[in-house]
């Protein structure tokens, strides 16, 4: 994984040029959609997770990259790439030779040389897959250098972090590999109850490091996010407001968790014929982190087509996108528990840009969404989405025909979410003349009961993991009150410096 000599050339002399306003003398950075935080570097969004005043930290502007820029990025490693479109990112707190160095280790780990593969399945649909970390989970991509950028600039600072999240199934196994045995990190990972794949629970709860605590909360993903949203807000627990832990996220709130999603956009746009041919998307989609990585590449220059936002029967955001009403309803729990969320943290991210950055509006709208759980998305949010977005509803039955039609005709398997993604990209109307590549977020042996159900076929653990229900499990189960949850962690954590 290594980068050879002219792939190092490569990338020096593709660095973003000065009329840019991206360079080795500027620090980018970061703004909070609800206007009223401070603007921070690279690594203090990376630590921060969550923005004090309930926001998310964007860039203060997007970088861009010209059409001759993103033509002299085909043909690069997976690594080089990464580096070449995440250096604007980190401008100021870290050198290319750092961010090349961590992303050579982060994805050394992966299984696969391509990093994230494609797969082609007929004429027009392809699959790109980003499963083959360490967990078998799109997040590994992310947050196997996440977990690297804590500790390198932790190691600068000479402070301690505790994480706090909510997973609704990947986010956990792939935050607690990227963490487990790191020092200065604490992680405290909330998981629902009972709602969360076997397979899903075992590579969390399996992992043995005494800077892990895994929490079985009763009730959904949505409970578990919003205790997590609560804690960085809370004056007794928050350092940033006084309290005793420097608390972060590796949710997708984190922005640098987003920052890495967006390079395999680039490269599988870049193997369909970027910058000359444009490309559409499909990915399924319940916080909307990952589909937003697909936006942040388009405003950065590359050639997307439409982005197509699957969701299953839990559709907040099909019917924001289709009809202007983000509404929040009851949690069904389904066959693909990733997506069974009804508040879509990264949405925000969204509808701030779209609302032209206007961070008091954003605050006076999020504040009328909190408290009511409705919300109506103004004629230039619905405009402006749908310039590029397109969604679809994927219920249980055509979730399972996706999964049989690549199964009989292409002799390949799908996990639950992935399925739904198919089969909205097979639904999407896209011209035959545009390629729709579909986001395969989860290896199939994760869901190996929906599979089996809808093929026939059950699906293996791959070697790497294959003695994973040998392995001796540890968790908490608490109750779904912010108190407990509080109370564990103070116990638990250890103090900033």
């Amino acid at each position: 994984m290594a980068p050879s000599a002219s792939d190092s050339a490569a990338i020096t002399a593709c660095l973003p040029s000065a009329h840019h306003g991206f360079n080795a003398r500027l620090t980018m950075k970061y703004i909070s959609t609800r206007g009223s935080a401070p603007a921070l570097d690279f690594e203090g969004v990376t630590l921060a997770g969550l923005a004090s005043d309930g926001g998310l930290y964007v860039p203060e502007a997007w970088p861009q990259f010209s059409e001759h820029e993103i033509a002299a990025m085909s043909g690069l490693s997976y690594v080089e790439l990464a580096v070449r479109v995440m250096t604007p990112f980190v401008e100021g707190s870290l050198t290319v030779e750092e961010l090349r160095d961590l992303c050579t280790r982060a994805y050394g780990r992966f299984s696969h040389a391509a990093v994230t593969p494609l797969v082609q399945l007929d004429q027009q649909q392809w699959i790109l897959e980003l499963f083959h970390g360490p967990t078998l989970a799109f997040k590994d991509v992310a947050l196997q250098l996440l977990g690297r950028l804590f500790e390198h600039f932790l190691k600068q600072s000479d402070d301690h972090l505790t994480i706090v999240g909510a997973t609704s199934g990947d986010t956990g196994s792939a935050a607690i590999d990227a963490v487990a045995g790191r020092e200065r990190v604490d992680i405290f990972m909330l998981h629902p109850k009972g709602r969360v794949s076997d397979v899903q629970r075992r590579q969390m709860t399996t992992v043995r490091a005494p800077n892990v605590h895994n929490l079985a909360i009763e009730g959904s993903f949505d409970d578990a996010q919003a205790m997590v949203k609560r804690m960085f807000n809370d004056d007794a627990m928050a350092a940033s407001r006084g309290g005793k832990y420097r608390i972060s996220a590796v949710n997708s709130i984190n922005w640098a968790r987003l920052m890495a999603q967006v390079v395999y956009y680039f490269a599988a746009a870049l193997q369909m014929g970027a910058p000359r041919r444009k490309v559409a998307f499909s990915v399924p989609t319940g916080n909307f982190g990952d589909v937003f990585a697909g936006y942040v590449a388009a405003q950065m220059g590359l050639p997307i087509e439409k982005l197509i936002v699957a969701t299953n029967v839990n559709d907040i955001l099909h019917r924001a996108l289709a009809t202007g009403d983000y509404s929040a309803g009851t949690v069904t729990p389904t066959a693909a528990p990733s997506m069974d969320i009804q508040v879509s943290s990264n949405f925000e991210r969204l509808l701030f840009d779209l609302g032209g950055r206007d961070g008091a509006a954003m605050a006076e709208q999020m504040r009328g969404f909190e408290a009511s759980k409705a919300m109506q998305l103004t004629n230039a949010q619905r405009e402006g989405a749908a310039r590029l977005f397109a969604s679809a509803r994927v219920d249980q039955a055509g979730m399972a025909s996706a999964m049989t039609w690549a199964s009989e005709q292409c002799g390949y398997v799908l996990d639950p979410h992935t399925a739904i993604g198919f089969q909205a990209a097979r639904e999407a109307g896209i011209a035959a003349s545009t390629p729709v590549v579909t986001l395969a977020t989860a290896h199939p042996a994760k869901f190996p009961d929906a599979v089996e159900r809808a093929t026939g076929m059950r699906p293996s653990l791959p070697t790497r993991v294959g003695d994973l229900f040998e392995r001796t499990e540890a968790f908490e189960e608490l109750p779904g009150e912010y108190e407990a949850v509080a109370d564990y962690v103070s116990k638990h954590a250890t103090p900033s410096s």
